[in-house]
């Protein structure tokens, strides 16, 4: 109907610049008339063949708002921490509570393992491996040394037995061996272990290996062709930490085991080295380093490293994790966690911003096409948290909605049909970043697909009421 409106417009216009200005006015008006009777005619002769329908297009596919910021509570005290670099983000929302030369890249040492096990717990979770399939040890994991469990070419375990001998004694050599069942060669593995960095966002992580050993201690046989050594950042293995606890919730069921032995024939068994288990509250040598609620993550420790830490730990229902490197000595590097952790769980907590299916402010509704109803309300489809400092409230939260395209949404339409997405930005005083979240808007209602008779009338009303609103707005 714009073309319509169009084409009306421009012929009043050159109408008009003619002599006999109302007289031409009148017979155009005429003749417009007499034309739309002759597409009403036409259309009924073509009943039901075809059929002509006008349907109405979203005002806009974005749409924005914004508030005035909220006032929070600021003045919070940060740790001092005798460390290269440090960092503390809550995971769902990615806030960082605390930052020290957090993009520095430096050697993670054994938190190279993060990202072994992410791939080893992603490859199971797509169904390309099973923790119960067999692997058979090769001359690579034999031969490399440093935390092992002393693997023999030949040897066969499980995926699952190897995992834990990895997650829990940082064995570099059951670390190989499970890079080589996924990816042939070690290598190779690395190749996919740089490209999962990208994809995670981590800016600076460089990986050699897949276990975070120095590329001097590495076989001969087996290193890289190249005079570059494993690098990440404090942020980086947040990140990682990040993807780890969201990704596999069930990781705990590795990362948290105090000891577990790998064979019968073992004289001891493997313990972890994760001092800072809450279950360790009760073992005498552990009991002053356990903390409340602290499941994971991953030690690590060279000599070009120091010792470093990536821990995760959940209170009152919010979740951190925390990154240090580069401590002076094993007891050092959970000290230092203590003071990071506490700061975060004494000083933060996390306030729902936005209830689920809530209504969008100047979005009730979309169009619909060829459905009984015309429009359907939109909601959003889950609710929205912030962390914050603690009593502040989650006030003056901005967002940005973004549709589909109309063409898509064409009835049948069932309830809870994505229709788009909104974007809540929240940016609390005191706050080193502001926050974001993205969530799905659905449609509140279903609409059934309407008849060809209903159809046909609306385009018909439709065509009618267009027409005579260019008239109308020709006088």
């Amino acid at each position: 109907m714009r073309g319509v409106k169009h084409s009306l417009s421009k012929k009043w216009k050159s109408s008009s610049r003619a002599t006999g200005h109302q007289k031409n006015k009148r017979h155009f008006v005429k003749k417009s008339v007499a034309s739309v009777m002759l597409l009403n005619m036409l259309c009924l002769s073509a009943l039901p063949a075809a059929m002509v329908f006008a349907e109405k297009a979203p005002a806009s596919s974005t749409a924005t708002k914004s508030t005035n910021q909220s006032t929070a509570a600021s003045g919070i005290q940060k740790p001092e921490l005798n460390l290269k670099s440090a960092v503390l983000i809550e995971p769902t929302t990615g806030q960082i509570l605390y930052a020290m030369n957090a993009d520095q890249p430096l050697p993670p040492a054994s938190m190279t393992k993060m990202m072994t096990e992410y791939i080893v717990a992603e490859q199971v979770k797509q169904g390309k491996l099973k923790w119960t399939d067999q692997v058979t040890v090769g001359k690579n994991p034999e031969q490399t040394i440093g935390s092992r469990i002393f693997l023999a070419e030949g040897d066969v375990h499980t995926v699952e037995e190897l995992y834990i001998a990895m997650a829990v004694g940082s064995a570099n050599d059951a670390t190989v061996a499970l890079a080589e069942k996924v990816s042939g060669t070690e290598q190779e593995f690395v190749k996919l272990m740089n490209k999962t960095a990208q994809e995670m966002g981590m800016k600076t992580a460089y990986f050699i290996n897949a276990t975070g050993l120095d590329r001097a201690d590495m076989p001969k046989d087996f290193r890289p062709d190249t005079d570059k050594e494993d690098v990440m950042s404090a942020m980086d293995a947040a990140i990682l930490g990040k993807h780890i606890v969201t990704d596999h919730p069930d990781y705990a069921k590795f990362t948290s085991i105090q000891s577990y032995k790998f064979r019968e024939r073992d004289k001891a068994p493997i313990v972890n080295y994760n001092w800072m288990l809450e279950s360790n509250k009760n073992i005498q040598n552990f009991k002053a380093y356990a903390y409340p609620g602290l499941d994971g993550l991953k030690t690590g420790h060279t000599q070009n490293a120091g010792n470093c830490f990536t821990s995760t730990a959940v209170r009152n229902g919010v979740r951190l994790i925390g990154v240090v490197m580069g401590a002076d000595s094993e007891a050092h590097r959970f000290t230092e966690t203590k003071k990071l952790l506490d700061y975060g769980f004494d000083n933060f907590e996390v306030k729902q911003g936005v209830a689920g299916k809530s209504k969008v402010e100047g979005l009730d509704s979309v169009p619909v096409k060829k459905g009984v109803a015309t429009s359907v309300g939109v909601v959003t489809d889950s609710d929205v948290s912030f962390i914050v400092p603690k009593g502040a409230e989650v006030k003056g939260v901005q967002f940005k909605t973004n549709l589909d395209s109309g063409d898509k949404l064409v009835a049948p339409i069932k309830k809870g049909t994505k229709v788009g997405t909104i974007t809540y930005t929240y940016n609390a005083e005191g706050m080193d970043q502001a926050q974001t979240k993205t969530v799905n808007l659905v449609t509140s209602d279903e609409v059934e697909k309407g008849s060809w008779f209903r159809l046909f009338f609306r385009a018909i009303k439709d065509l009618f009421v267009d027409l005579f609103d260019g008239i109308k707005n020709l006088f």
